[in-house]
């Protein structure tokens, strides 16, 4: 069992439920966002409109959430200055710049120039998330990445902040550009990768669901992904959505939880339609109606199955 120190362990206490459960909201996206928000020309999307987007979505899903993620450049503190985010709810802020360095098939993560894991306790959140695009079977450039998690991870042990870490898996060689071929892979790269990472001093992994459910439907193929999952992870973990549908997390969400994940980070499978709806009122009206009734289902179900993050954690 891993041992944190009381600082940071107030930090997952903040993050969390009363049943101990990660019920988070991802509302970080940039690049992604601006594609979302003008698919054609994602340039033209405005700092004030990226900022008016998260503060609607946080305004309307920060109550329902037991932590959001925002980032530093359109959301964090803007949400914190708007007064859209309940002080009972956990804050974790986002590092990295959006996009990475390198080709497609060896991507470094670039981290924000102006901010760092100081200015992130600073502001009063809980949490530093790290995204890491990750290749287990890369040599020097995973070395690389691991290098990364290292140094940030001590510098959270300094300040005594949490270090959430999102690896995530990324198509390497012309086989893998078939969507089928990379579904084989990606079990075994999610599991690795998680064993590698929490081998670090990092205290909560965000995990990509260790299959590809478009390809395997298999219900004890995919709980036994996640048993070697949890099997291999050091500390609690919680399952991304990755822009699938909201129908396609809910069920990660519940097999991962049977599996011992301490519940979810959800991002666009929560709230994506919403950046196609031009009408502020209707936006609102969507967030407040389906997307919020999403998150207490998702919550629901985490509550059911999940294991409270202290299981795999004891204070120093």
């Amino acid at each position: 069992m891993k041992t944190l120190s009381i600082g940071k362990i107030r930090g997952l206490q903040q993050l969390a439920n009363e049943k101990g459960i990660l019920a988070m909201c991802a509302l970080d996206h940039r690049g992604s966002l601006r594609k979302m928000l003008n698919e054609k020309h994602p340039q033209s999307v405005s700092y004030q409109t990226m900022v008016e987007f998260k503060l609607d979505l946080c305004q309307v899903l920060a109550p329902h959430a037991s932590a959001v993620l925002l980032d530093p450049v359109y959301g964090a503190t803007q949400g914190i200055a708007a007064g859209v985010l309940p002080k009972s709810t956990g804050l974790l802020v986002s590092l990295e710049e959006s996009g990475y360095l390198g080709d497609t098939e060896a991507r470094i993560t670039k981290l924000l120039p102006d901010w760092d894991v100081k200015r992130i306790k600073k502001i009063g959140a809980s949490a530093v998330k790290l995204l890491l695009y990750y290749r287990p079977d890369l040599g020097e450039i995973s070395s690389r990445q691991l290098e990364m998690v290292k140094r940030l991870a001590d510098e959270c042990l300094e300040e005594e902040i949490l270090l959430v870490v999102e690896p995530m898996s990324y198509k390497a060689g012309k086989v893998e550009s078939d969507p089928r071929e990379f579904a084989k892979v990606k079990p075994q790269l999610v599991i690795k990768t998680a064993e590698q990472i929490t081998a670090l001093p990092i205290d909560v992994l965000k995990a990509e669901f260790p299959a590809d459910l478009e390809y395997e439907k298999d219900e004890d193929t995919l709980l036994q992904l996640c048993r070697q999952l949890n099997e291999v992870s050091q500390v609690p973990w919680v399952i991304l959505s990755a822009g699938v549908s909201f129908d396609l997390f809910y069920r990660e969400v519940e097999i991962a939880c049977q599996a011992e994940a301490s519940g979810f980070l959800a991002g666009r499978a929560l709230w994506q339609e919403a950046t196609k709806i031009s009408s502020r009122q209707e936006k609102l009206n969507f967030l407040a109606t389906t997307v919020v009734k999403r998150l207490e289902s998702l919550t629901e179900v985490a509550n059911k199955y999940g294991t409270p993050w202290h299981t795999k954690i004891e204070a120093l």
